[in-house]
């Protein structure tokens, strides 16, 4: 059952993103060949006015074939297209809210999964503030003058990375696998102290601890119409998660922690068999993931087609097309590169 739920998993979320596409070009004028839910052979076919909807054999992802894009002209060839109707005909902020479409209709996805999930639960759980409940016997808190009560305000790392914190979750993100001496910025009794200390490998919860505890969590009782604002919240808090993590790999740091379609594979799996709304929940994440990756200027990506639309309207000229093919296969080949190393780790935490 774990393919079957893999599968849903990939094609709701690639299937959601080309949709954005598809209504946003239809919205313009954009004459659109294809749209296609699946890849490889053609099992089933309906032909409108002028889009054709497809399934095909592979049921994973899909795409939007689009008149002026290279992969759609090649595909169609013997198709008249109506002067205008191309995307490469549109005006610039056309061009951008086209490409932009399907990273927003990731994030409406996550954001009205998030919602639902918290709905079914009833309950949602705030992030602490960060104050100190409890100094552990024995950890490197206790050793470095941590009292209950202190409230940490910011927090520095050896390499000169810091970060203001207002919540326990902040602590958690800036802080995770980090092995480090860090410097924290404490407020106690109206004046700012600053204690150094060194977490220490927690071998049950396999992360590094300095030994703080914060105070009990406010619990908020979630309804119909409060669902939306905490599934915003939810969602807020896991994309700053995601752009320190892209931060911390363009700076070499955690690349062992990046997970591939293997990766996934496995937390399909068992995100499925603890039942429908953490299924769901792991469904919005990758949402998200796949949303805000897309926003990277990688020119394969979204992000990096709209840097390339803005860079050409402000020369009033299109980028020499030898230049871009040299670009987007220098980007293809890392981003290959990344995917093999990515999935040799996901395949060695397998092996152990």
């Amino acid at each position: 059952m774990t393919i079957l739920y893999f599968l849903i998993l990939l094609s709701v979320i690639i299937v959601i993103h080309e949709c954005g596409h598809l209504l946003a070009a239809k919205k313009f004028g954009v004459y659109c060949y294809e749209f296609s839910f699946g890849m490889g052979p053609l099992l089933w076919k309906k032909k409108t006015a002028e889009t054709q909807y497809s399934i095909r054999a592979i049921p994973m992802g899909g795409y939007v074939s689009m008149a002026g894009e290279q992969d759609g002209d090649e595909l169609y060839p013997d198709v008249e297209v109506p002067p205008g109707r191309r995307i490469t005909d549109q005006v610039w902020w056309k061009k951008i809210i086209i490409m932009i479409a399907g990273v927003t209709m990731n994030f409406i996805l996550a954001w009205v999964l998030f919602s639902l999930v918290y709905l079914s639960r009833g309950v949602y759980y705030v992030s602490p503030e960060s104050v100190v409940g409890e100094v552990q016997s024995g950890l490197p808190a206790e050793t470095a003058g941590f009292e209950p009560g202190d409230r940490i305000i910011a927090i520095t790392k050896e390499d000169g990375s810091s970060a203001k914190v207002k919540t326990f979750l902040d602590m958690q993100v800036f802080c995770a696998d980090y092995s480090g001496v860090m410097t924290y910025t404490v407020e106690r009794s109206g004046q700012q102290l600053e204690i150094e200390v060194q977490p220490v490998y927690d071998s049950e919860s396999e992360t590094y601890r300095i030994g703080i505890v914060a105070e009990e969590s406010r619990a908020v009782d979630i309804n119909v119409l409060n669902c939306w604002y905490y599934g915003g919240v939810e969602m807020k808090e896991i994309a700053v998660l995601m752009f320190r993590t892209i931060g911390s790999l363009l700076q070499g740091r955690n690349l062992d922690q990046l997970s591939g379609p293997v990766g996934i594979y496995q937390a399909t799996g068992t995100y499925a068999s603890m039942g429908l709304a953490a299924f769901l929940f792991l469904m919005a994440q990758l949402s998200l993931n796949v949303g805000l990756f897309n926003l990277l200027p990688l020119p394969v990506l979204d992000g990096g087609q709209i840097v390339i639309t803005l860079c050409e309207t402000a020369v009033h000229r299109e980028l020499n097309e030898k230049v871009k093919l040299v670009i987007m296969g220098a980007c293809w080949a890392l981003l290959i590169g990344l995917m093999i190393f990515i999935t040799w780790n996901d395949i060695a935490k397998l092996l152990g």
